[in-house]
């Protein structure tokens, strides 16, 4: 297989030469290459030490030793690692299947700080009771999403294309090729097995088999945490409903054409949303920070790949040759795929995407994405066609004190200065969509430089 980093290991390096580190905790879906990334970064170890807690053997320890000093002791005996060496990472993986170890990690951190613990597991928030909690305060979260375009870019080995994409601001003579690597990156979509796949096999449809292994796992897994046969019942149909239903606004209340109500859809779908399938994207009202969602509004659905929506959506063959992938699915992958790569960006476990609506009656109107930049807030639309067509950005700009907004589209990198319909005089910074993983740099360099390109 290919060997690559993934962007959060720089992350995992600042974490590890922290002085005041503690434990921390891995946030993802599954199968979105949580264990590949802590076993890549062990190689920054001289001592690694691997746990899978679904094992019997590696969860005993954890059942029958009384205090975290003989824990450890015993963690170490039974690997043959030595406890002197103090450069040591501890992985414990699936960390939900013994109880007792997510309750030892405030031990980690209050007695033996000198260890390197990391710990990983799925549907962790589903199976906290009163008897089972993440000690607050003594360990930190870190979210390991699907492969972003940077990375997918490094795993098939356009490194050229990768340190073009890198530079800001871009240079003219990268835009079509890069765009054309974007195109494959929104087909294929960015779960680890498939990239790989595809970088070995360059072979579209081979990657079939992978997608359906993806998405029966994710059904077999509902069983875990679902409280009861009804809630189970839920929790399928809600599953097979995602990918169709992803990119819209949704209502709980018959969600995926079902008969369900809006009490039992709605925990169906916040279930979901813990386990990081898919995120309740909120609109916002606000126009200066802090941005509050409105939980009273309908959200729109943002589903965990846009590889996967493709695939289920029964879209890749429209996806073949296009030239801008506005003109698919009403816009609807362009626009999901942005709020993946903003969500790539980000390893903030509380990190939440926005929108921004205005629900008048003469006057309702929508942005596609809000979000902040050196404290402002700063509207993102996903749209081609002329800068005149962008009406309910015109709006949002006019309650905004600053005068940045940005689009992405399928043409080259330019700033426009627009004026409002009341006369409000702003920059629009038109991106190409493969920069959506880079719009804060973007801004800064804006706010920085201001220039004009002709």
């Amino acid at each position: 297989m290919t060997m690559y980093a993934r962007n959060i290991e720089y992350e995992l390096l600042e974490w590890k030469n922290k002085s005041n580190r503690k434990p921390l905790v891995l946030r993802g879906a599954r199968q979105v290459g949580k264990t590949t990334v802590v076993n890549n970064f062990s190689a920054h170890y001289k001592q690694y030490i691997y746990l899978n807690l679904e094992i019997a053997t590696d969860a005993k320890p954890f059942n029958v030793t009384n205090t975290i000093e003989q824990l450890v002791e015993s963690i170490f005996f039974l690997h043959n690692k030595d406890i002197q060496e103090q450069d040591t990472l501890l992985f414990i993986d699936e960390i939900q299947a013994v109880p007792k170890a997510i309750n030892s990690l405030r031990y980690f951190y209050e007695k033996l700080p000198w260890l390197h613990v990391i710990a990983a597991g799925s549907l962790l928030e589903t199976l906290l009771n009163e008897n089972v909690q993440i000690p607050v305060g003594r360990v930190e979260y870190k979210v390991v999403r699907p492969v972003s375009f940077s990375e997918f870019l490094q795993v098939i080995q356009e490194t050229n294309a990768l340190k073009e994409w890198a530079n800001v601001p871009l240079k003219a003579f990268a835009y079509d090729k890069l765009l054309q690597l974007y195109h494959t990156y929104a087909l294929i979509g960015g779960m680890p097995e498939v990239v790989q796949h595809y970088a070995i096999n360059r072979n579209l449809t081979a990657l079939t088999s992978i997608y359906s292994g993806l998405m029966e796992a994710y059904r077999n897994d509902v069983e875990k945490y679902a409280k009861n046969s009804s809630m189970v019942q839920a929790l399928r149909h809600a599953i097979e409903a995602l990918p169709l239903q992803a990119g819209f606004r949704i209502k709980f209340q018959g969600f995926g054409q079902s008969n369900y109500g809006s009490r039992e859809m709605g925990e169906a779908l916040r279930t979901l949303e813990q386990t990081m399938l898919m995120q309740l994207i909120y609109p916002t009202t606000s126009t200066h920070p802090p941005l509050l969602p409105d939980k009273r509004k309908a959200p729109r659905l943002q589903f965990l790949d846009t590889g996967l929506l493709n695939f289920y959506a029964g879209l890749q063959h429209q996806m073949l040759g296009i030239e801008d992938i506005e003109t698919v699915y009403k816009g609807r992958v362009a626009e999901h795929l942005t709020g993946q790569e903003i969500m790539a960006a980000q390893t903030d476990v509380n990190f939440k995407l926005l929108f921004w609506v205005r629900e008048k009656k003469q006057s309702s109107a929508e942005v596609d994405f809000v979000i902040m930049v050196d404290g402002m807030m700063v509207p993102v639309e996903v749209k081609s066609g002329a800068t005149g067509s962008l009406r309910s950005l015109h709006q949002l700009m006019d309650l905004l004190e600053h005068p940045y907004a940005i689009r992405l589209y399928a043409g080259p990198l330019k700033i426009d200065q627009l004026k409002t319909v009341l006369g409000k005089e702003y920059f629009l910074l038109n991106l190409p969509y493969f920069l959506a993983g880079k719009l804060t740099d973007y801004l800064i360099w804006l706010k920085e430089n201001n220039p004009i390109l002709h």
